[in-house]
């Protein structure tokens, strides 16, 4: 089986790492989307290769294996919000990396106005100031599900929690 404090690399690194233009575009990517270093967004990329790959397999399976597996497959793509709801097989071989990192815990709270940068919405999440209905989450790498989606706000006494007005004017 292996040593279990050796797990196995959830990545794979790019075939030639020093195209400019692949390193251009990584650095593009990493500041949008305020990535830590290239590790996670080749874990993104890898995984949303194996997203790909399953979805080829399914268009050249036979077809009770592929209406049966192919509905599963989507199913778990609309729950993490990934494609939308009238979304086939072949929408699934289209989708980007963006796609999925959209979908990450630091890209949400930054794109709903919570915090200023993707970096210190990373930051807020590493510090335990982000919560999803009852319960704080700390992995800026976290893929929220649509239902999840609505539910994610600041922790409440966190110091970043805007003071509305009134509050303002009655403390001073």
């Amino acid at each position: 089986m292996g040593d279990p404090r050796k797990p196995r690399k959830i990545y794979s690194t790019p075939r030639d790492p020093w195209r400019a233009d692949q390193l251009a575009q990584e650095l593009f990517i990493l500041g949008t989307y305020g990535l830590r270093n290239k590790r996670e967004l080749w874990k993104a990329q890898t995984k949303l290769s194996t997203i790909r790959k399953q979805a080829r397999k399914l268009l050249a399976a036979s077809t009770d294996v592929r209406l049966r597996e192919e509905e599963i497959l989507l199913k778990s793509l609309k729950r993490i919000g990934i494609i939308g709801f009238e979304a086939n097989i072949d929408d699934v071989l289209g989708l980007t990396v963006e796609n999925l990192l959209e979908r990450r815990l630091q890209t949400i709270v930054w794109r709903k106005g919570l915090s200023v940068s993707p970096y210190q919405s990373r930051q807020l999440i590493s510090h335990r100031h982000i919560m999803n209905s009852d319960r704080i989450l700390s992995v800026p790498s976290y893929l929220v599900s649509s239902e999840e989606e609505g539910q994610i706000t600041l922790k409440p006494g966190s110091r970043f929690t805007p003071i509305k007005s009134e509050e303002k004017q009655e403390t001073k």
